[in-house]
């Protein structure tokens, strides 16, 4: 890569900073701060969590589809076309889901929302690549890296106070402005196509399998946990997604010009990082989607209050990304990923133990402790599935890792939804059956219930009836806390077992043999 053009130099460049910055921001902004609005959602339009994650699941695979077109539309119609063409789009997906009347209007909105976030999130760092030298690039990234962070470190707590201050439908409307101000922006400080360049082939039945593949399997598993996994849709589709994902390979394969490279995962260790990458995507998007349900489902806490309990979280990653990003300039990548994923799993086992009633700061220190380690794992990963690469192969590398980590985000959110939603319905179930009339704990629960109603002034004809109630609600609050401790658990397993992968990441010692050609003794 060329360093900066002499065009590009001064407070061009940082003006260019500036403006992929706050597209990010808004474009950012949107994938976390939906999550406090979930609950909301779901009572707004009578559904229930297996159909409500959708609302993360459709954007993140909206995203990694779009990724996928990023390289083509910069080649095809320039920076600047490209990042007003997807800001645009995010502007009508914003809308379109403020304005939504039903539940399928709202997801067509939020994967508008996710297409654009697709394709200007790698834009924004092949442009800061382009317009900086090698010894300013660390400084680049820096800032725009921050910009990056504080989205998700403070988007829970403004998506909270819209939904408290007005409704979930501002959530939407919120990032509007921002996305405004970035289209102002690049019109004067991104470039626009090369037209001296040939006109780029696009392998757009690389492009359809692939979404086939994700739209399938999603589509799969959201159905199989609803429809039953033995129905003829829900193996119908499945067979589909096996399909699309063998014929993506055959043609990728033997194509002149390659969606994915897939000779990349002749490398094992960069094999490695992608394991890791799709694992570590999965464990935090769902973190991210979680968290927040059990806070107000669970604890009752308003969309406010639930993001204002992730700030410090957001706060403290923000200050250790930089740090951490030193750290992994010294080598040790794959000890600093490992690290940060055994504390990201430490933290989704403390959080089993949540409860009904715990203290706000504790399970804030929860959230600080996970944060810690995604920023452990983030800087050394992306850096260490690079290094093990040829330079010409660095380019559709980080391609691959960003498609792998949104990829594992989409299906992260996607297991865990219908894991903790299968989990609710057991657990009530097994609860309910212990709720009878030999039960000393049922009945002295009863007794005291009706006493309660009786003191409070409820006629004798309705005390009864209000105890079963009551009794119910407690049943199905005790059934969602023990379906979300699972979810922790579950997390908590699968980011431990990622650690194996990332083991074999680490470089390979190198062997010196002595002029004789004997190896010298270890």
């Amino acid at each position: 890569m060329a360093a900066a053009p002499p065009s590009v130099e001064g407070f061009a460049r940082w003006m260019i900073v500036a403006t992929v910055g706050v597209g990010s921001i808004a474009t950012i902004l949107t994938a976390t701060i939906i999550n406090v609005a979930v609950p909301d959602i779901m009572g707004a339009f009578g559904i229930g969590q297996e159909r409500a994650q959708w609302v993360s699941t459709g954007y993140l695979a909206a995203t990694t589809a779009a990724m996928l077109l990023t390289d083509y539309s910069i080649r095809r119609i320039g920076q600047r076309s490209t990042f007003i063409l997807a800001i645009a789009v995010f502007i009508f997906g914003s809308i379109i889901g403020g304005m939504a009347t039903n539940f399928t209007v709202l997801i067509f909105g939020r994967i508008l929302q996710g297409a654009a976030a697709g394709i200007t999130q790698p834009l924004a760092m092949l442009a800061l690549f382009q317009i900086f030298p090698p010894n300013e690039r660390g400084r680049a990234m820096g800032l725009y890296g921050m910009s990056v962070i504080l989205a998700p470190a403070v988007g829970p707590y403004l998506g909270g106070a819209m939904v408290d201050l007005f409704s979930w439908r501002y959530v939407f409307f919120m990032p509007v402005p921002f996305s405004a101000i970035a289209v102002l922006m690049a019109m004067v400080s991104l470039r626009p196509r090369d037209r001296s360049a040939a006109p780029p082939a696009f392998d757009w039945i690389g492009f359809g399998l692939a979404t086939l593949f994700i739209a399938a399997l999603l589509v799969g598993l959201t159905n199989g946990a609803r429809d039953g996994w033995n129905s003829n849709e829900v193996i119908a589709t499945f067979w589909v997604a096996a399909a699309a994902v063998a014929a993506f390979i055959f043609w990728e394969l033997r194509h002149a010009q390659p969606l994915l490279n897939l000779r990349l995962f002749a490398n094992p260790r960069f094999v490695s990082a992608v394991i890791v990458s799709f694992v570590f995507g999965g464990a935090i998007f769902a973190s991210i989607y979680l968290v927040p349900l059990f806070l107000q489902i669970v604890q009752g806490y308003t969309p406010t209050r639930s993001g204002l309990l992730q700030l410090p979280a957001g706060i403290a990653m923000a200050i250790a990304f930089p740090l951490v990003g030193r750290l992994s300039d010294q080598g040790g990548q794959h000890l600093l990923t490992m690290a940060g994923l055994a504390i990201i799993a430490y933290a989704s086992f403390l959080m089993i133990g949540a409860h009904v009633d715990t203290p706000f700061w504790l399970f804030a220190s929860w959230m600080v402790v996970s944060r810690l380690g995604l920023s452990l794992v983030f800087p050394p990963l992306s850096a260490a599935s690079l290094n093990v690469l040829p330079a010409n192969m660095i380019s559709q590398g980080s391609g691959v890792m960003n498609f792998s980590r949104s990829l594992g985000g989409a299906f992260g959110v996607n297991l865990i939804a219908i894991s903790v939603d299968f989990k609710s319905t057991s657990f009530r179930a097994a609860l309910a059956e212990t709720q009878h009339s030999g039960n000393a704990a049922t009945l002295e629960f009863m007794a005291y219930v009706r006493r309660f109603f009786e003191n409070a002034g409820l006629p004798d004809t309705l005390q009864d009836p209000m105890a079963l109630l009551y009794l119910d609600r407690a049943i199905s609050l005790q059934a969602e806390m023990l379906a979300f401790r699972s979810g922790f658990l579950l997390l908590a397993i699968v980011t431990l077992a990622a650690v194996v992968p990332a083991w074999f990441m680490r470089p390979k010692k190198e062997r010196t043999i002595s002029v004789s050609g004997a190896e010298p003794a270890s």
